[in-house]
């Protein structure tokens, strides 16, 4: 992954653009990373997946529901 620092970024928006849309692009600022720039079409996709990861987290918790594959809280933070 490109990494441009923010004044770069600023001064070359353009550039940005065109190469976000090929690769995700780390900005940094004082040092520090602060932001990825992405397409929208790798925002979108990334979006999906977290959705379906969800959507897999709770139809596994109802598979456990239905099972009875269950602890009460105290016990699951002792487990911790």
């Amino acid at each position: 992954m490109h990494t441009l620092t923010a004044n770069d970024a600023k001064r070359n928006f353009g550039e940005l653009l065109l190469n976000a849309q090929r690769e995700p692009v780390k900005i940094s600022k004082n040092s520090k990373d602060v932001v990825v720039v992405m397409s929208i079409q790798d925002y979108e996709e990334l979006e999906a997946m977290k959705a379906d990861y969800i959507k897999h987290c709770f139809e596994s918790a109802e598979e456990d529901l239905a099972q009875g594959n269950t602890v009460d809280g105290e016990t699951f933070l002792k487990s911790l």
